[in-house]
């Protein structure tokens, strides 16, 4: 099954937790979505992020808890983000992690992949199945 649409996100930096951490130099920041179209859904999670000293290389990790609606069934479930930047190319894997689903959605299994326009959109792409 397939599911798309908008969402908005809200990513704010947050003070490292402990000193490992800070002496990494790692990021580490909030998540807040706003789902909309066939998932119609909030999400909260927790980024760690590394930037190199080369101009567009990175990296992040998250997790996120995605609570709402997918066409029309309720409960949540789990993304797990693993992303890299190389040079300004991209390379995002985001995927439900297994026996996360509840309510209505467990037994979800899929993965998500996420188009940022040049104009700052977000948008989300669904494969998914339930069973």
């Amino acid at each position: 099954m397939k599911a798309n649409g908008p969402f908005d996100v809200k990513i704010l930096p947050q003070k490292a937790d402990n000193p490992c951490a800070e002496a990494a130099q790692l990021g580490r920041m909030s998540i807040d979505k706003q789902f909309h179209g066939a998932l119609e859904a909030t999400s909260k999670g927790e980024m760690l992020t590394f930037m190199t000293e080369v101009k567009g290389s990175a990296g992040y990790v998250a997790i996120e808890r995605v609570t709402g609606t997918l066409d029309g069934r309720s409960g949540s479930f789990i993304l797990q983000h693993n992303a890299t930047m190389d040079r300004g190319t991209p390379a995002l894997n985001i995927v439900v992690v297994p026996d996360s689903g509840t309510g209505e959605l467990a037994g979800i299994r899929g993965a998500m992949k996420i188009d940022i326009q040049p104009s700052g959109k977000h948008f989300y792409d669904f494969d998914y199945e339930i069973g």
